[in-house]
């Protein structure tokens, strides 16, 4: 164990009364739509999209990133706890939160992560954040004075750790409701002392999902030190709301890309291209079953693009992902895609809409070729943040997501 390990403590959530979680349990604000969020949220004014989603109580077309946008969080939060929604603990507490989907299920300690070992890179990232996506999230942190939703991390699997969570687990859970066919429970933790010993022994957390949030920490608790003159490093606003999964128990769905125009070539002539770059074939099973190769949707049919596996370095963390492969492969010198963040040819789907999403795309004429790429592994990601090194965008899919509103972390 090294010296310096990750520092994870109790804290006093405000969360929603047992017999309303179902209803305020929401998807988190990234993955939906102004549309989505308020058809979802139509008719039931618990739904926790009214704090983080809360340009829906707003005229359409405002802007989702104005003063009154982030007073409406704040205001319908409030209004929460006012009309006796949600309560607060009388004293900091642990949660284990388990999401259960078929055959799969994951087990987080959901607690309060310190935003210095972030900083320190002790919290790893895998991904770099745009600053207008910091600049929203720091702006609703201080503006609702909390942090609304969990920003979900990995761990090295500990034994210790599955021994006190069997423990716990053998209770009542708090909260037990399924929603999209996932079964959510949760347990209040008896003995938190347990697990702040059991994280002192691990030395890293990875963002798995949620690097602005947790850059939106850093920056909000920096406001609030430079705004205290007597700041000692032990206020609340130094800690951000997380749940730790073991790494193992994390499921990534693939990101796929699809691109508008072939630039300027017939489907053929694309194929042609693409022999040169690996073995290309008729397919009849879209997603590859390996890194290294492609499904490829063109012409209203299925290829199989393989890759020289000797070819490929093993040794670059990032050179060898599969994203990266077919942009420096296919997408940069075939199609003559620039930078994936702002070239408006490509686009991406990623976790369930999956192959028949793809298939519609290009079926409608909206895009021209779809790509099925394998999905990324804990360890590529692991490997890649321990390196320093950063993701090619939009490569990681998690799924289950996260429930917003059961927790949430406020300031003070």
């Amino acid at each position: 164990m090294g010296s310096c390990v990750i520092r994870f403590r109790p804290f006093r959530a405000w969360r929603p009364q047992s017999s309303i979680a179902a209803g305020v349990a929401s998807p988190p604000y990234d993955v939906v739509t102004r549309e989505q969020a308020a058809a979802l949220a139509r008719g039931n004014p618990l739904s926790f999209l009214h704090v983080v989603r809360s340009d829906i109580d707003l005229p359409p077309g405002t802007d989702p990133h104005a003063p009154s946008v982030y007073a409406k969080a704040r205001d319908n939060f409030q209004a929460l706890i006012r009309e006796g929604s949600f309560e607060q603990e009388k004293a900091p507490a642990l949660y284990l939160y388990q999401l259960n989907s078929g055959r799969r299920s994951q087990v987080g300690v959901v607690g309060c992560l310190h935003v210095d070992d972030y900083a320190r890179n002790l919290i790893r990232k895998h991904e770099n954040t745009r600053k207008d996506k910091e600049d929203d999230r720091t702006q609703h942190i201080m503006t609702v004075n909390a942090h609304a939703e969990p920003v979900l991390l990995a761990h090295e699997p500990s034994p210790y750790i599955v021994q006190l969570n069997t423990k716990v687990m053998s209770l009542p859970p708090l909260y037990d409701f399924t929603v999209d066919e996932v079964r959510q429970r949760v347990w209040r933790v008896v003995d938190p002392s347990a697990y702040a010993d059991a994280f002192r022994r691990i030395d890293n957390a990875y963002v798995a999902d949620g690097h602005h949030r947790t850059a939106g920490a850093l920056r909000a608790a920096a406001q609030r030190r430079a705004a205290n003159p007597g700041h000692t490093g032990k206020e609340e606003y130094n800690w951000f709301l997380a749940v730790l999964f073991p790494s193992s128990s994390l499921r990534i769905l693939p990101y796929h890309r699809v691109v508008r125009d072939l630039n300027g070539m017939a489907p053929e002539a694309f194929l042609g291209r693409l022999a040169a770059v690996g073995r290309i074939s008729a397919s009849d099973v879209p997603v590859p079953r390996r890194a290294g190769s492609f499904g490829i949707f063109v012409g209203d049919r299925w290829y199989r693009l393989e890759l020289d596996r000797d070819s490929i370095d093993p040794i670059d963390p990032v050179g060898s992902l599969d994203a990266a492969l077919l942009m420096s492969r296919v997408l940069e010198p075939i199609l003559g895609i620039g930078d994936v963040r702002s070239d408006p040819r490509i686009g991406f789907v990623g976790g369930g809409p999956g192959v028949p999403e793809l298939e519609r795309l290009v079926q409608s004429g909206e895009m021209a070729v779809a790509f099925a790429l394998y999905a990324v592994t804990m360890e590529q990601l692991i490997r890649v943040a321990n390196a320093g090194a950063v993701m090619p965008p939009k490569s990681t899919w998690f799924e289950p997501k996260l429930r917003s509103g059961l927790f949430v972390h406020t300031l003070d």
